[in-house]
């Protein structure tokens, strides 16, 4: 993504080699920017922002529980509760999303 791309010059880690092409650096997964003389014009991106998020589609969750756990021991495993709808599970896995 672009704004992984968005380093301050001077925090830029090196990640390909001396006259690297643009192209030849962003096959390889990195961030190319010359605009900037004496740091790298080919650097390491920033690493994505995730967060943890309880799915909102009842449909969409998957088992983290057994029949009757309750509230408590789900969310001592790590996971979500919601005693509701009926015939989804009640203690589901988070999802993991992108900031």
């Amino acid at each position: 993504a672009k704004c992984q791309c968005k380093v301050v010059p001077r925090e830029r880690k090196n990640c390909g080699y001396p006259g690297i092409s643009a192209a030849e650096c962003k096959k390889i997964g990195c961030c190319f920017n010359a605009s900037v003389p004496s740091v790298p014009w080919c650097y390491s991106p920033k690493q994505k922002k995730v967060k943890k998020v309880c799915p909102t589609d009842p449909h969409h969750r998957i088992n983290c529980g057994h029949p009757g756990i309750k509230p408590r021991e789900c969310t001592r495993k790590g996971c979500c509760f919601r005693a509701h709808p009926a015939g989804v599970p009640w203690c589901f896995y988070h999802r993991t999303v992108e900031e």
